[in-house]
C-alpha cells in the first residue's frame, strides 16, 4: 500500500468524530450547487454541521425531470430530489428512504426511467402550491439532515456562447440550449446565461445565504450546475453582501465537453468573469489534482481567496469525493478560518 494511501486511511479513521460536535456549536452552512457534486458536498456537510442549507440550481432539462418539466410546467425537480438523498442519514431509516426516492423505474411504458423521487415531489408541489413547504415535507418525512430549497421559483433555461460547438466551424461561437446539452457540448464554452435573465430567487434561498456562517460554493459542473447561481440577480446580491464567509470546492478534474482541458485556475477565471464583484475566503483543492499551486494561488487571490489543498478524492482512484475526507477538510476549514470562538 502506498503512503498516500495510508495516510488516507488513516484521514478517513478520524472523520466519524466530526458527527459529535454538540448542538448549538455549529456553523449555519448553505451549499449552493445541483447534481452530483452537490450531494458530494451534503454527504460531507451534514456530518459536520445540523444546520445546513441546500440551494439547488433549476435548470435541468434531460431524463426524468426534463419530461415532467415538458409536460406538467413544473420546475424539474432531479437535482432537488438528489440533495434531499445525499441528506438522509446513515441509519437504516436514511438510507432506505434515499434508495426509494433514488429507485427508477424500468418498464416499456410511460413510467420508464421516472425516479420515484421526481414523481412524489410534484405530486406534493400540486397538492400544497407551495415549492418550499412540499419539499420540507421531503424532507421531513426522509429524517433530512438539512433543509433543500430551489435557487429560483420559475423553471430556468441555462444557454451558452460555445466556441467551435460545430467542428466544421471552429473559430465560430454559437448558442447552445439547454442544461443537458450545455453540459456533453464539444467545443468551448465562453459563457452561460439564463432565460428569463433577471430571475426571481426564493426568499427563503436569499435568507438563508444572508444569515450564514458559511456559503460552499461547488464542487460540481460548472457551468451548468455551480455558476447558475451567480446568475440570479438577488442570490448574487446576497452572496455579494453576506457577511457568511465563502469556500469555493473545485471538480477533481476537467468535466468532459463544458470544462474540457481546463485548469483549477481557469475554473476561478471564469466563475470570476460571471461574478466579478463576487469574493471568496477560502478556494479548496484536493492536494493531487493541482500540478501548479502557483498559478492557482494567484487566481485565487485576485478573488480574495486563499487557497486550502487536502486530500478529499476516493482512494481507489475513481474522481468522486470521499465524503469523510471531505467532511474532514470543510471542518479544518470551517475551524481555521471561521470567526474565533464557538459558533453563534
Amino acid at each position: 500500500m502506498t503512503s498516500r494511501n495510508l495516510r488516507l486511511r488513516r484521514l478517513r479513521g478520524t472523520a466519524p468524530a466530526l458527527s459529535v460536535r454538540k448542538r448549538g456549536a455549529q456553523p449555519k452552512v448553505v451549499a449552493l450547487g445541483g447534481g452530483r457534486g452537490l450531494s458530494a458536498s451534503l454527504t460531507a456537510l451534514r456530518r459536520i454541521t445540523g444546520d445546513l442549507t441546500a440551494v439547488v440550481t433549476v435548470a435541468d432539462d434531460g431524463g426524468s425531470s426534463g419530461r415532467l418539466r415538458e409536460e406538467l410546467g413544473v420546475l424539474p425537480p432531479g437535482d432537488l430530489r438528489k440533495a434531499l438523498a445525499a441528506l438522509c442519514g446513515d441509519d437504516e431509516w436514511g438510507q432506505t428512504w434515499a434508495q426509494v426516492i433514488q429507485h427508477r423505474f424500468q418498464s416499456q411504458g410511460d413510467l420508464h426511467e421516472h425516479a420515484v423521487g421526481n414523481l412524489l415531489i410534484v405530486a406534493l408541489w400540486e397538492q400544497l402550491g407551495d415549492h418550499v413547504q412540499a419539499l420540507d415535507l421531503v424532507g421531513k418525512l426522509l429524517g433530512a439532515h438539512g433543509r433543500v430549497l430551489p435557487m429560483s421559483a420559475v423553471p430556468l433555461e441555462l444557454q451558452a456562447l460555445v466556441k467551435g460547438h460545430d467542428p466544421d466551424r471552429p473559430e465560430d461561437v454559437d448558442t447552445v440550449r439547454g442544461q443537458a446539452t450545455v453540459a456533453l457540448t464539444p467545443g468551448e464554452v465562453q459563457s452561460v446565461h439564463l432565460v428569463p435573465a433577471d430571475p426571481p430567487a426564493v426568499p427563503e434561498a436569499v435568507a438563508a445565504v444572508r444569515d450564514a456562517d458559511w456559503v460552499v460554493l461547488g464542487p460540481g459542473s460548472w457551468f451548468s450546475s455551480v455558476i447558475p447561481h451567480l446568475l440570479v440577480p438577488e442570490l448574487l446580491d446576497a452572496l455579494i453582501e453576506t457577511k457568511a464567509r465563502k469556500v469555493l470546492s473545485l471538480n477533481l478534474a476537467p468535466q468532459p465537453g463544458e470544462t474540457e482541458g481546463f485548469s483549477p485556475q481557469r475554473h476561478l477565471e471564469v466563475l470570476g468573469r460571471h461574478a466579478p464583484k463576487l469574493a471568496l475566503d477560502v478556494v479548496l483543492a484536493d492536494e493531487a489534482a493541482v500540478p501548479d499551486r502557483e498559478s492557482l494561488a494567484d487566481a485565487a487571490k485576485r478573488l480574495g481567496a486563499a487557497v486550502e489543498l487536502a486530500p478529499v478524492a476516493s482512494p481507489d482512484g475513481v474522481p468522486i469525493h470521499d465524503p469523510e475526507l471531505l467532511a474532514a477538510a470543510y471542518d479544518r476549514i470551517f475551524r481555521m478560518h471561521g470567526r474565533i470562538g464557538p459558533w453563534r
